[in-house]
């Protein structure tokens, strides 16, 4: 067997290294594995996080450009067209200053009458111009679009916000020649709804006339509005993303896909989520400005639905929200590309790793079978010292036994001595007084018998004697049943003569608990023991109470005995060495130190318990005792 445990032992040495280094590499390269993993993922919420910032400013950039481009479109438009209106102006009061100049001679009414005819059929910006004259009591003069209320006063007439606009143009043209006005006018061409108007007024001063006209901004900006659509179409056809706009209609002004232009953006895709993705993006474009994150129906390109976050930017003069927006997934390039790198920059860890492992584990395995080798070489030398060493401690033990033997030997030889001193001498003195009587002819039968049946009774109790000292030296090695009672108090039988001529009392505590275990052992450490207790007692004053307690009882598994006396406890100098071989704290002559250590070595190791000591205090019958308390464990089971 050890052998074989020899064998076994050079292989772990010889292959362990090896085994580790591999497990370790292995280990790391799960480790890396793992954290190439949670790179990937940290990596790609990264890229997530970058590209939703990246894309987020871009796409708000881009929206606020188009919503600045068309502002700028819109204040260049406003310049025209108050350019134009001046030109215009100008050109009607040249032509009606040049007829009034020609004709001062003239009938004042026919000359008003030829101002307004030269006037009333002159058109410009695309036939949508004209001119309108006024007397500055309110009453129209010219109104070529509507000529049945010439003649009418408009002095209290409002426009659709409840300005008085006759009024409010006299009244700016008392302080300067010519001024721009805006107001709302019904339109000639859409009579259903007043529009927004701008005008150029100019006095008249001849006739106490203005003469004015006006073009509907909504109108003069259609081509402003086609020239910003058709930039906007450009810049669509050379991106993947797009612009977008929607009038708060929600109709759709400008799309990448032209089939959506002109019509209405919920029932494109009459959806509830289609629905509600429109109506949130109204109210963020008549708040102002915001992101709006939603899952697109059709993505241009796929038709797959596609999460799409947004920037809209309401223009309130046109009702336009204008936005754009990019795709989430458009991400997905940048993902996996960065996965392609962590991997291609894994497997080359990985292909370094291994060729580091398996060069160390080759020079591990060489390295580990030359120690091995220089090992077994070593243990062979060992097992033999070890072997020596062993044969030498079995005959010290086998010694120490045999002194301890026979030191027990030598002190029940003094007992029995001891024990049978006293029935001898009965013995002795009935023969002999048997004899005397016989010889004085004075021996009657009744003494004869009665001294003849002392003498048997005292043989009968030397013969008990020796079967109790015989069964103690029988080197019975077998487990047997035994109660814990018998055993003790076949012990204290072993040593009464000791305890009794030294006056010490027994005081007993002890349950009717049977064990299976080594008898003789056992009765062999109680005896020692209870000799210790004997002997640190006699050093007590002659006059003062010696008293040794044994208490049995159960405790979980085990039976526990404590013997315990009132010889004043052991010297903490002393405590923890009385257990070792040859200490001993009598004279070389009394013992040889061998007794409480081959008690510990019986308990422990033979019969499979503990055995311990303390100094403990007490009290017995009112009075307070301090001595060293054993206490044995042995298993119940």
């Amino acid at each position: 067997m050890i052998f074989q445990n020899e064998k076994q032992l050079l292989q772990i040495i010889k292959y362990t290294p090896s085994i580790f280094v591999l497990t370790i590499s292995i280990i790391i390269l799960t480790i890396q594995f793992v954290e190439n993993n949670r790179t990937f993922e940290i990596e790609k919420e990264k890229i997530r996080t970058e590209f939703n910032i990246r894309n987020k400013n871009r796409i708000k950039q881009e929206t606020n450009e188009i919503y600045n481009f068309i502002k700028k479109e819109q204040q260049s438009t406003k310049k025209e067209l108050k350019e134009s209106l001046t030109s215009a102006v100008d050109n009607a009061y040249a032509i009606a200053n040049t007829i009034y100049q020609n004709n001062l001679d003239k009938d004042p009414v026919f000359i008003k009458k030829l101002i307004v005819d030269a006037l009333r059929n002159i058109r410009f910006n695309k036939n949508r111009g004209y001119f309108f004259i006024y007397e500055n009591t309110g009453e129209n003069i010219l109104l070529p679009h509507n000529p049945e209320r010439e003649g009418e006063n408009f002095w209290n007439h409002q426009d659709s916000k409840g300005a008085y606009v006759i009024q409010d143009m006299v009244n700016l043209l008392k302080n300067t020649e010519e001024s721009f006005y805006q107001w709302h006018w019904f339109n000639p061409t859409k009579p259903d709804k007043q529009k927004t108007k701008i005008g150029l007024v100019r006095n008249f001063k001849p006739f106490n006339w203005f003469i004015g006209t006006g073009e509907y901004i909504e109108e003069y900006e259609v081509e402003t509005k086609e020239k910003i659509l058709d930039y906007i179409d450009n810049i669509n056809s050379n991106r993947n993303d797009y612009i977008f706009i929607i009038d708060f209609d929600l109709t759709y002004i400008s799309h990448i896909r032209k089939d959506y232009i002109g019509k209405n953006a919920i029932k494109i895709n009459d959806t509830v989520e289609t629905k509600k993705v429109i109506n949130n993006l109204l109210k963020i474009a008549k708040k102002g400005e915001g992101y709006y994150t939603y899952i697109q129906n059709k993505k241009p390109g796929n038709d797959l639905p596609t999460k799409k976050v947004s920037y809209i930017k309401g223009l309130d003069s046109w009702s336009w929200m204008i936005g754009t927006g990019f795709y989430e997934d458009d991400m997905n390039t940048a993902i996996i590309q960065k996965r392609k790198e962590l991997d291609k920059k894994f497997e080359l860890y990985v292909y370094k790793s291994l060729e580091v492992t398996g060069l160390i584990t080759i020079v591990l395995l060489i390295l580990s079978i030359y120690f091995s080798r220089i090992l077994q070489k070593k243990f062979i030398r060992y097992k033999s010292e070890i072997k020596a060493h062993i044969d030498k401690n079995t005959k010290q033990q086998n010694i120490m036994a045999q002194k301890t033997k026979m030191a027990a030997m030598g002190e029940m030889i003094g007992n029995i001595a001891h024990q049978w001193r006293q029935p001898l001498s009965t013995i002795t003195a009935t023969a002999t007084g048997l004899k005397i009587q016989k010889e004085m002819n004075v021996l009657n039968d009744d003494f004869l018998i009665e001294g003849l049946s002392g003498i048997n009774n005292t043989a009968q109790y030397l013969s008990k004697t020796i079967d109790d000292f015989r069964n103690f030296f029988k080197t019975n090695k077998k487990e047997t049943d035994f109660t814990i009672e018998d055993v003790i108090n076949k012990s204290l039988s072993l040593c009464r003569s000791e305890l009794y001529n030294l006056d010490i009392k027994i005081i007993k505590n002890i349950g009717d608990i049977t064990i299976t275990n080594y008898e003789n052992e056992f009765i062999q450490v109680l005896i020692n023991i209870i000799r210790n207790a004997k002997d640190e007692l006699t050093k007590k004053d002659q006059n003062s109470k010696k008293l040794i307690f044994i208490e049995v009882k159960e405790d979980n598994k085990y039976v526990k005995i404590m013997i315990k006396d009132n010889a004043g406890g052991i010297p903490k100098s002393l405590k923890n060495r009385i257990f070792e071989p040859y200490f001993t704290t009598k004279h070389q002559s009394q013992g040889t130190g061998v007794g409480l250590y081959m008690c510990k070595e019986i308990i422990e190791k033979n019969m499979g318990g503990f055995l311990e000591v303390e100094n403990c205090e007490y009290k017995y019958i009112y009075e307070s005792y301090v001595g060293a308390c054993f206490e044995i464990r042995l298993p119940i089971d």
